[in-house]
């Protein structure tokens, strides 16, 4: 049957993330406990110095050394999801961001319909440190949708069905935009893409990120990039 789904995994890349990762994990909880299939959520500690390993305690955890967020991801589905096939649904986001409660259901609803790719959205959840002004480029930025949908890949809000994944490769060794050469090379192989608005997280707007101009570094340029005032 097409879209049937019997299986979910899910893989958080993390690196120095104490502080947040026990709300990401919290939420992810809250998410898998919406769904009627096994979920295997699997964590990568990628280079970690700080206390991310003592605050885990219900999940997968795989420690590697890539000091890279694409290679992080692609050693979490390699770890977990080797053996997957069509029925296996591939998930992923951030280590410091938090999900909605229904964005793996959500994901397996469009999963039964027939796509193989859910680009979710993002939300910020506190503006500390970016001025008012930053706040409203991004939003405004944000909002502006194309004729096919919202447009935006995020890492932190993402999901393919596990032989899509596998039948282009999967993740790229990429220290920033991995999420969009996946999906790139995804859509060029004929998968089926949901620009899917009601798949979301909230994420940080720390101004320093782990991935070199990644989401922290398109901030900072809209901060640069705000009008001065004359005096």
């Amino acid at each position: 049957m097409i879209g049937e789904i019997d299986r979910v995994v899910v893989v958080v890349p993390a690196r120095n993330e104490e502080r947040l990762l026990p709300r990401c994990l919290a939420a992810l909880d809250r998410a898998v406990s919406r769904l009627d299939v096994p979920v295997r959520v699997q964590l990568v500690l990628d280079a970690c110095t700080d206390g991310s390993a003592k605050v885990v305690s219900t999940v997968e955890v795989l420690t590697v050394s890539e000091r890279n967020v694409g290679a992080a991801r692609r050693r979490g589905f390699e770890h977990a999801g080797a053996a997957c096939d069509a029925r296996t649904w591939f998930a992923t986001t951030d280590a410091d961001s938090e999900v909605e409660e229904s964005w793996l259901s959500a994901q397996l609803e469009y999963a039964r319909r027939g796509f193989e790719v859910v680009a979710g959205m993002v939300a910020v959840r506190q503006w500390d440190g970016h001025s008012a002004q930053t706040r409203r480029m991004y939003e405004r930025q944000y909002r502006s949708h194309g004729p096919e949908g919202h447009g935006h890949l995020h890492g932190a809000a993402l999901g393919f069905r596990a032989d899509a994944y596998w039948g282009i490769g999967g993740f790229r060794a990429l220290r920033t935009g991995e999420d969009v050469d996946l999906v790139v090379r995804m859509l060029a192989g004929g998968a089926r893409i949901a620009w899917a608005e009601d798949v979301r997280v909230t994420t940080s707007a720390r101004r320093r990120g782990r991935a070199p101009h990644g989401f922290a570094e398109h901030l900072r340029k809209l901060g640069r990039d705000e009008p001065q005032e004359v005096s």
